[in-house]
């Protein structure tokens, strides 16, 4: 191959791969802002886990083989850079009804068969949220460097209450959630059992994490809707971020 042909193929490649980021997100906009969040009053069907990351992906296929057509959906509870060794807690599964429709017995039955369990996220009126495109495998990376940053810093400019962090999958987008209140009703039992246990209380009782009130029958504390502007008194927990269930394809 000549000089020149080779040439051209290199920078066919290039514009290739060049094409390839941008049309995965690379300069795409991120705007970060407080308002109403993507999701409300949602039933899911969910995993627990704890560990590395690396492994979400797998339940993350299980939720695709299941119900291929519904949105997918991410709850992090701890931050990669304050964890060993990507350790982490959270909580992957599929949105199985949203706003207080019901949810087909049949899909339920598919879903317990594989071991999911199921949990209600409530509605709120004030979330940190923005959203990223989500075109191909590589736009999961993409979004990791470019959003979460964003998050973090809109977060700890305004001294916001803002946790745990939400990813959904659908249409073609990645949309970002941190709610501003009611915060423990985002938590799993699992993981409240676990807060329970390791703070020595034995007695069972519902209250929070973090200060934020807990899911059990929606209480009148919990009810109530912070404004945007919420401070934290001490700092929320760490959070999650999605690196690896981009593997196999994501939400």
């Amino acid at each position: 191959m000549s000089p020149w042909a080779l040439l051209w193929v290199m920078l066919g490649v290039l514009a290739a791969v060049a094409g390839f980021l941008v049309h995965s997100g690379l300069l795409s906009r991120v705007s970060v802002r407080s308002g109403p969040p993507p999701i409300r009053n949602v039933t899911l069907a969910y995993k627990y886990k704890e560990g590395l990351y690396d492994s979400r992906g797998q339940v993350l296929r299980e939720c695709r083989a299941i119900g291929p057509g519904l949105a997918c959906v991410g709850v992090f509870y701890d931050d990669p850079k304050k964890v060993q060794g990507r350790w982490g807690r959270y909580a992957v599964g599929s949105i199985l009804s949203e706003g207080g429709d019901e949810t087909s017995a049949k899909l339920r039955q598919r879903y317990e068969k594989s071991g999911f369990k199921f949990f209600s996220f409530p509605e709120v009126m004030h979330a940190v949220t923005t959203s990223f495109p989500h075109r191909t495998f590589f736009s999961v990376v993409l979004a990791i460097i470019r959003v979460y940053p964003q998050l973090e810093n809109y977060i700890k400019e305004r001294r916001l209450c803002a946790h745990p962090f939400l990813e959904i999958y659908r249409g073609g987008q990645i949309q970002y959630m941190v709610p501003l209140a009611r915060q423990g009703d985002f938590y799993v039992p699992e993981l409240r059992h676990i807060e329970r246990r390791l703070s020595g209380d034995g007695s069972g009782s519902e209250t929070d994490i973090s200060g934020a009130e807990s899911n059990s029958g929606y209480s009148s504390e919990s009810s109530r809707e912070s404004s945007p502007e919420r401070r934290c008194p001490t700092p929320p927990p760490c959070h999650g971020l999605d690196h690896e269930h981009q593997r196999g394809k994501p939400h």
